[in-house]
């Protein structure tokens, strides 16, 4: 077992591999567990009993800053626009989108957390100017899953995806 979690290596919503996330823009969110103190009169120090009402969650938010259109596409929805074969620009959606389905974060330390019910929340943000770049600013809600299981879970990397995972890093940064 590893020790240690750190480094994102890949986002993946469905079958695809979001682009770039922006340096030091992960953050867990969500929120701590919750519980409820049960007093008794004849003891004023500290509760009697506590009990559990809430586990904790993740609510990840993070910042997106490749912004090419199949990725403005896959995480605010809309439609993409074409000539011929070529997409040539990105249409925002003129109705409510709900982009729910399998997520994935890959970590440079060899685990992956797969989150089988999450929602993505986007939007177009950051400044447009010479010196930073635009992003989409995302939070990735969690939900129960359909067949009730655990909300998400971290496992080891195969061997086979750290190997393609480690081919896709070194041909990006090529």
């Amino acid at each position: 077992m590893k020790k240690f979690i750190y480094g994102i290596a890949a986002v993946v919503f469905g079958d695809f591999t979001i682009g770039y996330i922006e340096k030091n823009s992960w953050d867990w969110g969500g929120t701590k567990p919750e519980s409820t103190d049960i007093d008794a009169e004849q003891v004023p120090d500290a509760p009697v009993l506590t009990l559990m009402t809430k586990l904790g969650q993740i609510a990840p938010t993070f910042n997106i800053i490749q912004l090419d259109y199949t990725n403005l596409q896959k995480v605010l929805g809309g439609e993409l626009v074409k000539s011929g074969e070529t997409v040539t620009g990105w249409k925002a959606p003129t109705s409510m989108v709900e982009l729910r389905g399998e997520w994935q974060i890959k970590f440079v330390s060899g685990q992956k957390m797969t989150i089988p019910n999450g929602m993505i929340l986007a939007n177009l943000g950051g400044k447009l100017t010479l010196t930073e770049v635009s992003k989409l600013e995302c939070q990735l809600k969690v939900s129960k899953p359909d067949d009730g299981g655990a909300p998400y879970g971290i496992e080891d990397m195969s061997e086979e995806e750290l190997t393609k995972l480690k081919s896709q890093l070194s041909g990006e940064n090529s």
